[in-house]
């Protein structure tokens, strides 16, 4: 359980309800986490960069911005070594616009058919917005890509990816297992910390 210094408000910047639901799990403390439809906001937030960097400064800073209030969002991408870091900052839409978990997975394991190199990490990054200072913070998993599916828990590439030093898929972890050692987990407290030390 992480602790803060004093209450506040944060706007989760997110209409990924999977991504809400873990990170709502780690901030079990006097930190209220606020969803967009809590601040009535119902447009599509803008994702228009080409790294994960700028992707999360720039929903941080829409929110804030337009509803001046504090905030922070993320952006993730699975980076494959054998496919140049791909998908990267398009793993949410690899397939195409409008695509399924699904189709982005099938076209990561096509891709990969012929190749005997399976290292990928996934790495997040969390742009945060307090009285409109920005600070970012990173998460890194290494792990590596199987050749079939395994495990129905989580979301995205987790019944694919297994992390280093596992033998199962984060699909195949419980969400506290999960949580204990995700690249969104480590983004996450560092961004606890900073709050502790203000």
């Amino acid at each position: 359980m992480f602790f803060y210094a004093f209450a506040m408000k944060l706007v989760f910047a997110t209409n990924n309800p999977f991504k809400f639901r873990e990170i709502k799990e780690l901030l079990k403390s006097n930190l209220k986490l606020l969803t967009l439809k809590d601040i009535n906001v119902s447009e599509e937030i803008p994702e228009t960069h080409d790294t994960i960097e700028e992707n999360a400064v720039e929903k941080a800073q829409y929110i804030y911005n337009k509803y001046h209030i504090d905030c922070f969002a993320d952006d993730t991408g699975l980076e494959i070594e054998a496919l140049n870091g791909e998908p990267g900052v398009y793993s949410a839409r690899y397939a195409g616009k409008n695509c399924t978990f699904d189709d982005n997975i099938n076209k990561v394991l096509e891709n990969l058919k012929d190749s005997t190199n399976r290292r990928a990490r996934f790495r997040t990054v969390i742009a945060l917005v307090i009285k409109g200072k920005i600070n970012l913070f990173e998460g890194v998993v290494n792990g590596s890509i199987l050749t079939y599916r395994k495990g129905t828990n989580g979301f995205g590439y987790d019944p694919i990816f297994v992390p280093e030093n596992f033998e199962k898929t984060f699909a195949e972890m419980a969400l506290d297992e999960k949580n204990k050692v995700s690249h969104r987990t480590l983004a996450i407290k560092k961004l606890i910390s900073y709050l502790n030390n203000k």
